[in-house]
């Protein structure tokens, strides 16, 4: 990865403008669709494929939008036109005094971009009919001034999706405090069959059914005296430790590992009392670290007073 001197002292400072605005282009083929996605799970309203002449108008409407303030644009720059007018735009955009803007320029090498192209069996947007080699040519010749215009050149020739991702958190991810990766910690039940977003299940169902208790049969694990009796349960408290310790001990990998959210599904029989009860604790005790959102995709079925359990 290059800088330029002006990039990183500017990551160097804290931000403090209205807008920020990342443009991501460069050579087709080199990871645009990746950088965007990435910046996606960073918070940015993203577009893809942007015509830079609509960049003006564009930057109008945002203003009038105030809950937007982290925009990345993707110019896959295929009109003579385009590449002719996009310098000006960049600049026009920089020198407005409410934009922070970043130009970010994705690059390979010529056999790296052939091999990728023979892999998709995609034709080069400049080479429609013709050698996907001579539309790379052109295509960097095309871009040149783009990329001495850039404020950050990534070559992704040897760079994996994965490591292009961390790429971006590692210069951006700074700009905005707040965390990217975050937890869904949800409770279901199994009659109702497993969520198909989960990436960890934990089966409760070795704890004493409330629903077999009168006074709690329709109530949930929301309710207090639910929640006192699933967790006052033999065994509950010590299963909860290690439930707790184990998630605390893999969040830091996960995060690591690159993924932008975990989803934690605790399941019971009918996803009303034991299911929510842990789920609401866990939740609410990993909300020290992590941002969390808790759901019990089952917790209303009880009012047909068939699923309870």
């Amino acid at each position: 990865m290059l800088y330029s001197n002006e990039f990183v002292k500017r990551k160097e400072i804290t931000m403090a403008v209205n807008n920020q605005f990342v443009i991501i282009t460069g050579m087709s083929g080199a990871g645009k669709t990746v950088a965007m996605q990435s910046f996606e799970d960073l918070g940015y309203f993203c577009v893809d494929n942007m015509p830079p002449t609509l960049l003006p108008k564009f930057k109008e409407l945002i203003k009038l939008e105030r809950d937007i303030n982290k925009i990345a644009l993707v110019m896959d720059l295929r009109s003579q036109v385009f590449y002719d007018e996009i310098i000006g735009m960049f600049n026009d955009l920089k020198r407005n005094d409410d934009n922070n803007v970043d130009i970010i320029f994705l690059d390979a090498s010529d056999t790296k971009l052939v091999s990728r192209y023979k892999e998709t069996r995609r034709a080069h947007p400049l080479a429609r009919n013709g050698r996907v080699i001579d539309g790379i040519k052109k295509e960097r010749e095309l871009l040149a001034n783009v990329k001495k215009a850039a404020d950050l050149v990534v070559d992704t020739t040897n760079m994996s999706p994965r490591r292009l991702r961390e790429e971006v958190f590692h210069n951006f991810e700074a700009i905005d405090a707040t965390h990217t990766f975050h937890v869904e910690v949800m409770s279901f039940g199994f009659k109702y069959g497993l969520p198909l977003d989960a990436d960890i299940v934990m089966d409760v169902r070795f704890l004493p059914n409330p629903y077999y208790q009168a006074s709690m049969r329709f109530k949930t694990g929301l309710d207090k005296p639910v929640e006192d009796y699933v967790m006052s349960s033999s065994g509950a408290q010590e299963f909860y430790a290690k439930l707790l310790d184990m998630m605390q001990f893999t969040l830091p990998a996960y995060a690591k590992e690159g993924k932008a959210s975990l989803t934690v599904a605790i399941g019971c029989t009918g996803g009303q009392h034991r299911s929510v009860a842990i789920a609401e604790r866990l939740g609410n005790d990993l909300k020290a670290d992590y941002p969390v959102n808790i759901t019990h995709r089952d917790i209303d079925r009880h009012q047909t007073k068939e699923g309870a359990q």
